[in-house]
């Protein structure tokens, strides 16, 4: 029988009906479920992981990709224990945020419910499968999970595991839904199904989101990349500056809030990139400078707008002496992506201005980019990060899964 995803997601759409009622603990007893069954199935989830992780190899993916995909039995504990502290989070669904009395004796308040039905399109992370299963479920949504072919094998067992769980609560399978067929095509479809889907969520690199952005029919939340700045100003502390490029550029450069350009101010060039290339060198970094930068490291490339504009996702990065804080600010307006900004300062008031002037998701004072993370801000795990200014902006966790109505309550109100 051919696959439909027509069929799948007016599926989705019936089962999100069923989710949207579920009460809250009845949601956290299915992701107790699940975490239990995916330590259960280790053995098989890893053998799955296996069969894709030979063919990564074979097909030449980058060292980061070939990163996201792998599984280990410690990286499946951590899975089941993020869909555990997804469980013990508040629920948001019913949750009244705002609530007044009109004068004409009307009380209005506002109340969060669940989106319906979200779409995942992601790329080479079967985490993903995991984490938008959990916090989708949680919101009270359903949800259809499009993973990439690199990593097929992995999502169809961890999907095995999750759907196990959803029989044993008598919930639909459709509640949450993996596309077993790769192809571009279906995928394609799968954009412009609009009346099943309420939003859409791509992740991964730069050209599926923008192919997901200008074909889709449904609202999508757009994070095309994270070209995350570092500003160390006149007045930071070159200690802390030194510790906090190092973590943000190197403990894991292949992730979104990854360091990409390092911005440093005139006054303490002498003093911080001597030891910045020394540390560089260690580790190997490769640098991308600017013409006052580049004489402080050996085996550097002349910068130029594209290096400032790229999201390198290794160890490799873009260096600029700027003159003053006001071109520190031009630059990152000028080549953000919107996701994380860090400055490096102890004057209070130049930390403030800077919070003011930076729109991006997450301004840093003093701070590694590494913290831009859901779980690391409190939201316990995210489902990505927004850079478009929509009903979610910077990483997503539970809440932004949800939407507010408004609810009015009267006594026989009629308007005049």
């Amino acid at each position: 029988m051919t696959f439909s995803i027509q069929n799948m997601a007016s599926q989705a759409k019936q089962a999100a009906n069923v989710v949207a009622t579920l009460s809250t603990e009845t949601k956290n007893r299915v992701l107790m479920t699940i975490s239990a069954n995916l330590q259960a199935h280790t053995t098989k989830i890893l053998a799955a992981n296996q069969l894709d992780m030979k063919a990564a190899k074979e097909n030449g993916l980058s060292e980061s990709m070939v990163d996201r995909l792998l599984l280990t039995e410690e990286r499946i504990i951590d899975i089941a224990k993020a869909v555990e502290h997804i469980a013990s989070l508040p629920d948001p669904v019913g949750l009244v945020t705002k609530t007044s009395r009109l004068p004409n004796g009307l009380n209005v308040s506002k109340q969060r419910i669940p989106l319906g039905v979200i779409a995942m399109i992601y790329e080479s992370r079967p985490n993903v499968t995991v984490d938008a299963a959990s916090l989708c479920f949680k919101a009270g949504n359903a949800v259809v999970l499009r993973g990439g072919k690199e990593a097929l094998h992995s999502n169809l067992a961890l999907a095995d595991s999750i759907h196990q769980a959803l029989e044993q609560f008598d919930i639909p399978l459709h509640a949450i839904s993996l596309v077993p067929d790769p192809d571009r095509e279906i995928m394609n479809e799968l954009l412009t199904l609009n009346e099943e889907i309420d939003l859409l969520i791509p992740r991964g690199g730069e050209n599926l989101i923008r192919h997901v952005s200008q074909n889709s029919r449904i609202p999508v939340i757009q994070h095309y990349k994270g070209v995350c700045h570092l500003y160390v100003d006149q007045f930071g502390d070159l200690t802390k500056a030194l510790n906090i490029l190092v973590n943000g550029k190197t403990q894991r450069p292949g992730v979104c809030n990854a360091l990409e350009t390092l911005l440093v101010h005139k006054d303490v060039v002498k003093q911080f990139l001597p030891v910045v290339a020394a540390t560089f060198a260690e580790k190997k970094v490769r640098v991308h400078a600017c013409e006052q930068a580049i004489e402080y490291f050996d085996n550097a490339d002349l910068a130029t707008d594209l290096d400032y504009d790229a999201e390198y996702l290794a160890l490799e990065i873009a260096i600029k002496v700027v003159d003053s804080y006001d071109e520190a600010v031009s630059h990152i307006q000028r080549f953000s992506s919107g996701h994380t900004e860090v400055i490096i300062t102890q004057d209070i008031s130049l930390a403030n201005q800077f919070i003011r002037q930076i729109n991006s998701a997450v301004v840093m004072v003093n701070a590694s980019s590494r913290f831009s993370d859901g779980g690391e801000l409190g939201l316990g795990a995210e489902i990505g990060i927004s850079t478009s200014k929509l009903h979610a902006y910077g990483p997503m966790g539970l809440e932004s899964l949800t939407t507010e109505k408004f609810v009015v309550l009267g006594d026989g109100h009629t308007r005049v």
